[in-house]
């Protein structure tokens, strides 16, 4: 794997803004596409090995899958509201459709298991306050490892308001034991305001990856391993990233290990006072 970090359009491919396989990332599992739909387009999409999550990230959609049809309440954008999702499984086709136009995520996991489609909607989606002081973030737990079901598909959403720190302390889940899971991660990246930026940094104990990158609006990078975070958004810019994650476990389950130099920071941030922003957005 060459490149890790990709700027806003660099990733884009086959008609989507975003278009993350597991062969352009170089692993097996975890991908990611953006579509940018105009009003009253539509789409058909076939899943083939990959289960998906529809996420509108702006605008709504209607999915129509196997005689069923999932109207999906969406949002005007990322930092003003929660989106429903549909689920849809392995060797699927879906019809999609958008009468106002938006932006849909197709949050993807190659899987094996096959589960019957199904839709979320926004009221359902469980929100956490996680963290404290500057380390407070929002975590929408759309299809985090807990909740709905899926094959090996793990997606949640994290807001970060203004000068705050979120994937804080930098933790890893690149090897599978008692107290990690293996699972290849994406992130991306939505800045609030005019030309705002962020900061993420990743890293491995070997040095093989060490790299501190300024974010930007629709930016995407890549965690095949290492320690990941902290993610900072700058004064005057809400920061939100969608993290898509997959492994080979047979266990779906998030099992992290905190960079030991920097442990102590997840127990004292947790005996803070929440950030009162938060949470930012709700259904």
């Amino acid at each position: 794997m060459d490149q890790l970090f990709y700027p806003m359009g660099t990733a884009a491919g086959d008609g989507f803004s975003v278009d993350v396989d597991p062969a352009r990332a170089g692993w097996t599992y975890s991908g990611l596409r953006v579509l940018e739909m105009q009003p009253g387009a539509n789409i058909e999409y076939a899943t083939v090995t990959n289960e998906t999550a529809v996420l509108p990230l702006a605008g709504t959609c209607v999915v129509e899958t196997e005689g069923r049809t999932f109207a999906i309440d969406g949002r005007d954008d990322v930092f003003s509201g929660i989106s429903g999702f549909a689920y849809l499984p392995i060797d699927s086709e879906a019809r999609i459709t958008s009468a106002g136009g938006g932006q849909i995520a197709f949050c993807t996991a190659k899987a094996t298991r096959r589960i019957d489609p199904y839709c979320v909607p926004a009221a359902a989606i469980a929100v956490e306050v996680r963290g404290g002081g500057r380390g407070t973030r929002q975590i929408n737990n759309f299809l985090s490892a807990d909740v709905a079901d899926a094959d090996k598909l793990i997606a949640v959403e994290v807001i970060t308001p203004e000068g705050g720190w979120s994937s804080y302390p930098p933790h890893k889940h690149d090897i599978t034991t008692e107290t990690e899971v293996e699972l290849e991660e994406i992130y991306y990246f939505k800045i609030a305001g005019d030309h705002g930026t962020g900061f993420f940094s990743c890293y491995t104990s070997d040095d093989a990856i060490d790299e501190t990158v300024t974010v930007r609006n629709e930016d995407v990078f890549l965690v095949p391993r290492g320690f990941h975070g902290p993610a900072a958004a700058t004064p005057g810019h809400h920061m939100y990233y969608l993290n898509v994650m997959a492994g080979p476990s047979p266990e779906r389950v998030w099992r992290f290990c905190d960079d030991p130099a920097h442990a102590w920071a997840r127990t004292a941030l947790e005996e803070l006072e929440p950030d009162p922003r938060l949470p930012l957005t709700s259904a």
